[in-house]
Parts: structure tokens; C-alpha cells; sequence
């Protein structure tokens, strides 16, 4: 079984990436690993396709990014962490998408006539 079409995912990234970021600071790289492991490997996403989202959250004043410097051995990381001004975004995007999803589950089960009469497909 495959992903989401590209397209779905498109337009859902900035929630995906949001959610993300609102849950733990983190780097490109765990953003990308999270989104394939909390999908079982169903939807993998490129850097080419993360990038942009982010630096457009940024640009927006939705996160920021901050180098992180291992002590250590290693190689520098750019973290990203939401603000204040991306957790109301979140919130806007959350109702956005719930209410959408709502709307396409009544046009799929054939709008309220169809949930009352038991939502069946062959009438």
C-alpha cells in the first residue's frame, strides 16, 4: 500500500511540519525521520520538499532556528522550534483540515441524506 498522493500531502505539509516542531524542537533530518516512522514508512518526505516549509515558517514568524554545536565530535544541527505566532497557526491549520476532512467525509458518504439512510453505497 502507498502514501498519500503528492499533491495531499502538499498542501498538508505546513500542519505535518508544525505539529511536528510543536511536539519537540528538532533538526530537517528527525522532522523527516518522524514523519516516516509515525506513518510506518507511508509517506516519506524528500529534504527538497521539507526545506521550503520551513523557511517559510520562519519567514512568516512561526519558528525559528537555532545552530546547535555538539560539544563534542559532530556535525552542527539547525533546530527549529515554534513560537507563539506558530501555535496559533497550528490551531487555525488543525480546525482547517478537521473541518475539511469533515466536509469531503459528507460529500464521500453522499452528504447527511446518505448518513441517515445508514450510509450505504448501493443506496
Amino acid at each position: 500500500m502507498g502514501g498519500p498522493d503528492k499533491e495531499l500531502l502538499r498542501g498538508t505539509l505546513e500542519l505535518v511540519v508544525l505539529s511536528i516542531i510543536a511536539r519537540q524542537t528538532s533538526y530537517g533530518y528527525s522532522i523527516i525521520n518522524a514523519i516516516k516512522q509515525e506513518t510506518e514508512g507511508r509517506i516519506e518526505l524528500k529534504e527538497g520538499s521539507l526545506y521550503p516549509v520551513l523557511y517559510r515558517l520562519e519567514d512568516a514568524g512561526a519558528i525559528e532556528s537555532v545552530w546547535h554545536y555538539p560539544e563534542e565530535r559532530g556535525v552542527p544541527r539547525k533546530y527549529y522550534r515554534i513560537l507563539p505566532e506558530g501555535k496559533k497557526r497550528l490551531g487555525r491549520l488543525r480546525k482547517e483540515w478537521c473541518d475539511y476532512v469533515r466536509l469531503v467525509t459528507l460529500l464521500i458518504e453522499g452528504g447527511s441524506e446518505g448518513r441517515s439512510e445508514g450510509g450505504s453505497e448501493d443506496g
